[in-house]
């Protein structure tokens, strides 16, 4: 995967990256090139040395559905971006290796992602739900960073992905794997668009951590008027 340059999103991230009283917010934005690279084509090898690129993978249910107990949600018909006609709670082996080499690209090298297995991801039937799950977090913990920055930072994303044509999946990782499992850690989400058409992935991680926590660190911004500046040219 080739992380490639947006000065946007970059304008994003440091508002993103704010130490506000007690806590502080960490957040980013990055676009990924499907195309394979070296290390990327040795993955993709492994994954299917037993199967198909084409063959389906089970996913956990949708956070939509464990979150508000409905059912029906998980068992939604839809179709993958490189399938057809299944249910929502599969994915085929090509687009889990992207999702998988986008991880690997965002956290390496601290992180190594190539055992993950299909359960620790879901697909979120519905834009609006992951929208208003983002919305939820950012407004209640940072409301006065989130406030001013939230129709920019939405505007960013479908420009660059074009949200309208993207599947969306989230990682759910245990607490092991998950760079976001220390203590202190309020609440965390990591949110993949998938626009086939493109190829290309956008990746939204975020988290809100605890300043008691360990590896708690000073030296992030919480001046957004001086981090939005790249926008006022528009």
């Amino acid at each position: 995967m080739k992380l490639l340059e947006n000065c946007r999103f970059e304008a994003v991230n440091s508002a993103l990256s704010a130490q506000l009283g007690d806590y502080k917010l960490c957040g980013r934005i990055e676009s990924y090139s499907c195309k394979m690279a070296g290390q990327d084509k040795q993955l993709f090898k492994r994954m299917n040395i037993d199967g198909s690129p084409s063959d389906l993978q089970a996913l956990s249910p949708p956070q939509a559905s464990r979150l508000s107990a409905s059912p029906s949600l998980s068992r939604s018909v839809s179709s993958d971006s490189d399938g057809s006609g299944m249910l929502c709670d599969a994915i085929s082996r090509k687009t889990l290796f992207y999702l998988i080499s986008t991880l690997n690209s965002a956290f390496g090298p601290d992180y190594d992602f190539s055992a993950t297995k299909s359960e620790e991801f879901s697909r979120e039937p519905s834009l609006q739900w992951v929208v208003n799950n983002v919305d939820s977090n950012l407004s209640a913990t940072a409301s006065e960073v989130y406030g001013p920055l939230r129709n920019i930072l939405w505007s960013t994303i479908d420009e660059e992905i074009n949200l309208s044509e993207c599947d969306i999946y989230s990682y759910n990782p245990d607490l092991v794997s998950d760079p976001f499992g220390e203590d202190g850690c309020l609440w965390s989400f990591n949110y993949f668009f998938y626009n086939k058409k493109l190829k290309r992935i956008v990746f939204f991680t975020c988290r809100a951590q605890s300043a008691n926590a360990p590896g708690y660190y000073d030296g992030v911004s919480s001046a957004l008027q001086d981090e939005l500046v790249l926008f006022d040219g528009d």
